[in-house]
Parts: C-alpha cells; sequence; structure tokens
C-alpha cells in the first residue's frame, strides 16, 4: 500500500526553494534589526530619576548622569547600588526590545543563537 501525500504538500524542489528563500529573507530581516538595535540608546532611572544610564543597543554604556543629592560620601554603596539598578534595567530594556521585535519578525519562534 503506498501513502498518498495531499497536493500541495510534496517536497519537490519548488517548495525547497521557496522555504530557502523565506529563510534568506527572515534572516536578512533579523541582520537589519540586530544593526537597527545596535543603534538605538536605552535608558533607565533610579532612585527616583537621581541616577540615569543610558546604553547603546550593544549593551555599552554611552552617559552615566547623577543628581548632585545622590552623591553622599559616607554612602558611596547606595549610590553604587543604584547605578548597578539603572544599568541592568537599561540591559534589560535592549534585551526586551530585541525579542520583542524579532518574535515579529520570527512569528515568535525562538531562533537558538540568532538573539
Amino acid at each position: 500500500m503506498k501513502a498518498r501525500i495531499p497536493k500541495g504538500m510534496g517536497g519537490g524542489a519548488q517548495n525547497m526553494n521557496q522555504m530557502i528563500n523565506q529563510a534568506r529573507k527572515m534572516q536578512d530581516q533579523i541582520t537589519e534589526l540586530q544593526e537597527d538595535i545596535e543603534q538605538r540608546d536605552f535608558s533607565a532611572t533610579a532612585g527616583g530619576g537621581a541616577v540615569e544610564v543610558v546604553v547603546t543597543g550593544k549593551k555599552t554604556i554611552k552617559s552615566l548622569t547623577l543628581k548632585p543629592e545622590v552623591v553622599d560620601k559616607d554612602d558611596i554603596e547606595m549610590l553604587q547600588d543604584l547605578i548597578i539598578s539603572a544599568f541592568n534595567e537599561a540591559v534589560a530594556n535592549v534585551e526586551s526590545t530585541t525579542e520583542t521585535e524579532m518574535s515579529k519578525i520570527t512569528g515568535g519562534v525562538a531562533l537558538p543563537g540568532l538573539f
């Protein structure tokens, strides 16, 4: 007994070429989005705006702004915590934006190693 494959569900060369072309198009879109995100700036604040960190899409610090009232030589640990908190939030913004925008391209399918 032979198995029948429904029409249009074959593994013919034309279907394979279409899949390859779609994969290439998706890869081009992903590359373009990654380059776009790397050019963007992402900011976050901590301590009610006393500390602001701006990072690039490559997750490097572009600027750090401290309000004078947050600088207390007797409480350096608090300032360090605020800077770390703001930086971590900014990086989380980069990752969240990347994930959200990538899912628009990939249809929500996670593609390991791409982002």
